[in-house]
């Protein structure tokens, strides 16, 4: 299967504000119709904000977030579709793994015959043959993220969004489900965003890479990846120069930032590029062991 690429997504001046400060501040990019964003910075920095904003389930304080050419319609209106994969599956527990999957085509008024068809065919294509009458709890936790994923994919949306849907599985699920979903965006080409603060994770799935932190949270890296597609990438020495660049830019403006007392700076409103040294930092292991930001 070979779709047309989904929409462009286009952020402009974008800032949300909860009442007690800012969390993300005059954030503007634009990810090109079909591609695909990672979207990495420290737990709490606001990623799931500006996820919440991309798929028009919040409103912005500030800025706009465009669809085409067109503001980001709700959710399921029309041909611009987006769809969202959440990092605690979103499955219902009394509803067979079937149920679960074809929900979408149901919301919508397909009729029987075409669920169950098309139902079918996704579950073969992520590998769940046979498994159509189970409910989540008789599944493992790699299992129920691909229901997650195939329930996000059957309404062959434009946009996909996806909040660290792999954070809960151990390393080698983990890994085989990045294949999954990079094999399915490839098949489809929906514009997608993912959020994640794995750094590892965004080089391998991000085509174009935006790294977030401070207090309010800013942009504080653009980076376009030049081993995004390539299934052996993780052993190729590039893919751990463009680590290191992600993981120092994120550890210098924290650097700095803590001097300061302030997660603002020059740098941080919006779209421009920020730089980084890149070659002489002793890089992170894990995002997590980055201080929170607000958000």
């Amino acid at each position: 299967m070979n779709k047309t690429p989904g929409a462009t997504l286009r952020v402009r001046n974008l800032s949300k504000n909860y009442g007690d400060g800012p969390v993300l501040d005059r954030l503007s990019f634009e990810v090109p119709a079909g591609e695909t964003l990672a979207v990495i910075g420290p737990s709490g920095c606001g990623k799931s904000t500006l996820l919440l904003l991309l798929a028009n389930l919040e409103t912005p304080s500030t800025g706009t977030v465009l669809h085409g050419e067109s503001p980001l319609p709700v959710p399921g209106a029309g041909s611009g579709d987006t769809a969202v994969i959440l990092q605690d599956y979103g499955l219902f527990p009394w509803k067979t793994v079937e149920d679960n999957l074809t929900l979408p085509l149901r919301l919508r008024g397909a009729p029987t015959a075409e669920r169950r068809e098309r139902g079918a065919a996704m579950l073969a294509e992520l590998g769940l043959a046979g498994l159509e009458r189970r409910y989540p709890a008789q599944l493992s936790g790699g299992q129920r993220q691909r229901v997650a994923i195939g329930r996000a994919l059957i309404t062959e949306p434009d946009v996909l969004l996806m909040d660290e849907p792999f954070s809960s599985l151990d390393a080698l699920t983990r890994e085989r489900l990045q294949r999954v979903v990079l094999d399915l965006w490839r098949r489809r080409r929906p514009t997608c965003v993912l959020v994640t603060h794995n750094v590892e994770e965004a080089v391998f799935l991000g085509r174009h890479i935006l790294a977030l932190g401070g207090k309010p949270a800013r942009q504080r890296l653009w980076l376009e990846n030049p081993c995004f597609g390539e299934t052996d990438c993780r052993k190729e020495s590039r893919r751990f120069s463009l680590m290191r660049q992600v993981r120092a830019a994120l550890a210098a403006r924290e650097d700095a930032d803590s001097e300061t007392g302030s997660g603002s700076g020059p740098e941080g409103s919006g779209g421009g590029r920020t730089a980084s040294r890149a070659g002489n930092d002793t890089p992170r292991q894990d995002m997590e062991e980055d201080a929170p930001c607000a958000g």
